[in-house]
């Protein structure tokens, strides 16, 4: 696959999950993000996304290919968790 295609496609799917938050704005006065909290969401949400589909295109297997994705998903919120409450500090 075409590296700007896949680049596209991480970016829909990013725009599409920081309509969540933004839903939850609406419905919801205990969900409060400012315009730095989308900013750093984003980020990280496209560059997990970017990795997994780059290394992941490289791997053989299902079972590696999983295995990534655990990874992944894993790092996003152990970062994610420190930035919201300062898990290990």
């Amino acid at each position: 696959m075409e590296l700007t295609q896949t680049v596209r496609q991480v970016a829909l799917v990013t725009c599409g999950l920081m309509l969540l938050p933004v839903l939850g704005m609406q419905l919801s006065t205990e969900v409060n993000w400012g315009p730095a909290d989308f900013f750093v969401a984003a980020v990280l949400l496209f560059s997990a996304g970017l990795i997994y589909r780059l290394v992941a295109a490289q791997l053989p297997g299902k079972a590696q290919r999983t295995l990534l994705a655990v990874l992944v998903v894993t790092l996003l919120a152990l970062i994610w968790a420190e930035l919201a409450v300062g898990l290990f500090s």
